[in-house]
């Protein structure tokens, strides 16, 4: 195996069932978003209803985020993934009943529609869990010399099953009506739970296994505070996305500003993934190790700036091409960020900091989505996704000037130590 295989990862068995695992789950999670996004909006025609899922999602995940990564460092971790896996189904499952003609036509509008927010709650407590659980399994799976490469191929594996979630989610409703499209969702998720055993159980790396939770939490928060690399590139993507994501209101340019349908809604769903995943299959020939923290705080810059076009744009194809450039770079920046956390954070930890992560950056996500939906609300959806990149473009400029640390980080050293060390 060469320093540079761009392959390293995937010549592991057990990876390669974790990437099969991952995509089966993406794919159904990436499809079930769509389709309860369209369905709400299609209820409601209120883009604060769009708000609302990304509200009900963050406030069971970020609550819950430093218990679930508690949790996770406490526990075996292929058991608690197929745990969750189970849970999610039955997400999906409700899902699939509730968008049923027989339940439709005979419940109340708003009683359907407070079911589905229900489930989107139930959904962003199992969030909490899936983060710190992956996070933690790929370090299980491959040695540390390659954990770059791993976090690269995972993350481009996530962001594959994006693109046919999405694409697939906008297609299928237009071709098979929103309950056949959940009961596909099902499925998917019952291939990943039946899929997931057949990787072996994993040790429990944590040290201290039975310490106090309220001390074993404040230990995670006092390590990513006191990590100046991981605190800025965090914080960093924390803004952008908060402010810079379009998604949530996808479906209101589709139907309203761009007025092309739902395979239109697809396609443009699908640029932002695509864009990410070609970006990521290219890193994995190209490491980005090298000036990390500039290349992070580029790729967050012209993200900004293709948010800012999209905004701007009336022409379908022109909409299409600004998301593809936003995921471009988006792919970019969650590589960067992914392969920070891998290399800085020791084994015992990786739950905990993976819980923080997700509460910079995973909970911002619906966090963001409120903020969209409630600006699209106020002052219409091209004005809030204009005002949203041009925040993302004024956080890259500070953060960039404030923060040497981030600004000047390099991995290289850091990559070529862990490669000589041996597996």
């Amino acid at each position: 195996m060469t320093k540079t295989d761009p392959y390293a990862a995937l010549r592991i068995k057990e990876f390669n069932i974790f990437l099969v695992v991952r995509l089966f789950l993406v794919f159904g999670w990436s499809m079930q978003f769509i389709v309860i996004e369209w369905q709400v909006y299609s209820l409601t025609k209120d883009p604060l209803s769009l708000g609302i899922i990304g509200l009900m999602e963050i406030i069971p995940a970020f609550t819950m985020a430093l218990f679930a990564g508690h949790i996770v460092d406490q526990k075996e971790k292929r058991n608690l993934f197929a745990l969750c896996i189970a849970a999610f189904s039955l997400i999906s499952l409700g899902l699939f009943v509730l968008t049923l003609d027989s339940v439709t036509s005979t419940w109340p509008k708003t009683t359907v529609l407070y079911a589905i927010y229900a489930l989107v709650f139930f959904g962003g407590f199992l969030r909490s869990f899936f983060g710190p659980i992956i996070f933690s399994l790929v370090a299980l799976l491959v040695p540390k010399s390659i954990y770059p490469n791993a976090a690269t191929w995972s993350t481009s594996t996530w962001k594959a099953a994006a693109v046919l979630g999405t694409l697939g989610g906008g297609f299928f409703i237009s071709w098979f009506g929103v309950p056949n499209t959940l009961c596909c969702v099902f499925v998917m998720v019952l291939l990943a739970f039946l899929t997931v055993f057949l990787i072996s159980k994993k040790p429990i790396l944590n040290t201290k296994k039975g310490e106090p939770m309220l001390q074993s939490l404040k230990a995670g928060v006092h390590f990513v505070f006191q990590n100046k690399a991981i605190l800025g590139a965090l914080t960093l993507d924390m803004i952008a996305v908060l402010f810079g994501g379009t998604v949530a209101i996808l479906s209101v340019f589709a139907q309203d500003v761009l007025q092309v349908g739902s395979q239109g809604f697809g396609i443009l769903n699908a640029s932002i993934s695509l864009g990410s995943i070609l970006t990521m299959f290219i890193t994995t020939y190209i490491p980005i190790h090298k000036n990390t923290g500039k290349k992070l705080l580029i790729a967050v810059f012209i993200f900004g700036l293709s948010i800012v076009g999209f905004g701007a744009s009336s022409l379908f194809w022109l909409s299409a091409l600004m998301l593809f450039i936003s995921g471009a770079a988006d792919g970019i920046s969650m590589i960067i960020r992914q392969t920070i956390l891998q290399l800085k954070t020791p084994d015992a930890m990786r739950g905990r900091v993976s819980s923080v992560n997700s509460m910079f950056v995973g909970s911002s996500n619906e966090l963001g989505a409120f903020e969209s939906g409630l600006a699209a609300k106020l002052v219409g959806p091209v004005a809030a996704v204009l005002f949203g990149g041009s925040m993302t473009l004024l956080t890259a400029i500070v953060i960039g000037i404030k923060n040497p640390v981030l600004r000047d980080l390099d991995l290289t050293e850091t990559v070529a130590q862990n490669t000589n060390e041996m597996p």
